[in-house]
């Protein structure tokens, strides 16, 4: 990783065809061999070329490159779960216990939506961002061109004054 820091575009190469086959081994052991595993190992490669510069060579190797594996498998499973969670599934055709009939739930939605958009325009906007358009705080920071830590104090401020304005409306019924 030194002599690529330093420009050895070879010792690069060499290092990113080593760690790939590191990054496999690693996803796999965690995961199994999903056919999205290959996707996570790219994600990684250009996360390491981002990052290349915060690599410090007075420190190991190995528990940076992990750190990026992990952080991007973390990603890559939050986004499959998502996923999942906005599909439909073929033999739900039956409900199950404690599932909301549809007109109940859309207007369970209605009240969410009415209670977002008395927050702040920042608090707001950040909420849609992540909970209904499903962005990660690492996008939405990019979006609106603020630090990830940031999104996440925002978006907390949010959810507490969201939760606060529920349990108001509760209190009126």
């Amino acid at each position: 990783m030194v002599r690529g820091q330093d420009g050895d575009r070879e010792a690069y190469e060499d290092l990113l065809s080593r760690v790939a086959s590191l990054v496999r081994g690693y996803v796999r052991r965690r995961v199994g061999d999903v056919a999205w595993g290959d996707d996570v190992v790219q994600e990684c490669l250009i996360a390491i070329h981002r990052a290349r510069h915060t690599y410090d060579p007075a420190r190991p190797f190995a528990p940076w490159l992990y750190a990026i594996a992990q952080n991007r498998l973390i990603d890559a499973l939050r986004q499959k779960k998502r996923r999942l969670l906005r599909e439909v599934q073929p033999d739900a055709g039956w409900m199950e216990p404690g599932t909301r009939p549809r007109q109940e739930r859309d207007l369970i939605l209605q009240d969410v939506r009415r209670a977002v958009s008395g927050l702040p325009t920042q608090q707001r906007t950040v909420i849609e961002l992540l909970k209904f358009e499903d962005k990660s705080v690492r996008d939405v920071a990019a979006e609106l061109g603020m630090s990830e830590s940031n999104v996440k104090v925002t978006a907390h401020r949010g959810y507490r004054a969201l939760r606060r304005r529920i349990e108001e409306w509760g209190r009126e019924d």
